[in-house]
């Protein structure tokens, strides 16, 4: 079972997640982050930026992002490529050559998925993958019917992901179709997972994947596989989860030798 903890904020979930990796870098200065985008994760990624400006050095650490859209210029606002140089690496002041972002290019995508497998494996693998989770349960873009075992690959995006998506666009019709992700297979190699979910609209995915049935339908039920994964969510989030006071229980009686998420 993933440990779930329950916070009542957005920024009490960046400050929680981010004392974690400050601890992680505090053991391993070149520790290798799994980094997932949009708006899920930016209090995690604003809370370590206030760490840096008040001193904390992330500048030997290394990192992955979960996934990146087919067919869009690495220079386009909305690319994956972007959003990380934007929300990650200058904030957190990582060096650049050592953040990596699969390859959507047109030309070469049919070995794109190999050549980041071979990255991130050559790297010494991933102490902790931050995750996102859709409101299909999608986790990357790992949309239902993902293979557990799958590997970085080209995914199609379902209808509802592109319309989750399209705010960051024009238009829906602006939103790539494929993206290349992180298998749910790469994903469980991870060391740490931590998954994290903000307002109702993700209540009944985030009960699906915590408590429901191992199911490629719901591809971040996978976490349920993992044996340290941690599940941070605010209320609204947590609404449908039946162990509710359970989760709180555990959380409020952590031994003190077992450090939250870490």
């Amino acid at each position: 079972m993933a440990e779930v903890i329950v916070v009542g904020s957005r920024k009490a979930a960046g400050a929680l997640v981010a004392e974690a990796i400050e601890r992680l870098v505090g053991t391993r200065p070149d520790a290798v982050l799994g980094l997932a985008t949009g708006d899920t994760p930016l209090p995690v990624y604003r809370a370590l930026a206030e760490r840096v400006r008040a001193g904390l050095d992330l500048s030997a650490v290394r990192g992955f992002a979960l996934d990146e859209y087919v067919g869009i210029p690495v220079t386009h606002p909305e690319s994956y490529h972007s959003v990380i140089a934007r929300d990650v690496v200058g904030p957190l002041k990582l060096n650049p050559a050592a953040v990596h972002v699969p390859d959507g290019r047109t030309l070469g995508i049919e070995t794109a998925g190999e050549r980041y497998e071979v990255a991130i494996t050559s790297s010494g693998g991933i102490d902790l993958q931050i995750l996102g989770i859709g409101t299909d349960g999608h986790i990357g873009f790992n949309e239902p019917g993902s293979s557990f075992a799958s590997l970085t690959r080209v995914k199609t995006l379902t209808r509802q992901t592109r319309e989750d998506n399209a705010r960051f666009f024009a238009s829906i019709d602006d939103v790539p179709v494929h993206s290349i992700t992180q298998g749910l297979g790469t994903i469980l190699r991870a060391k740490r997972l931590v998954l994290l979910a903000f307002g109702a609209a993700k209540a009944h995915a985030v009960a699906a994947a915590v408590e429901g049935p191992l199911s490629a339908s719901v591809p971040a039920s996978a976490i349920q596989l993992h044996p340290r994964a941690t599940v941070v969510v605010d209320e609204e989030a947590a609404s449908m989860l039946t162990e509710l006071e359970y989760y709180r229980d555990a959380f409020a009686q952590k031994p003190i030798w077992d450090p939250v998420i870490l």
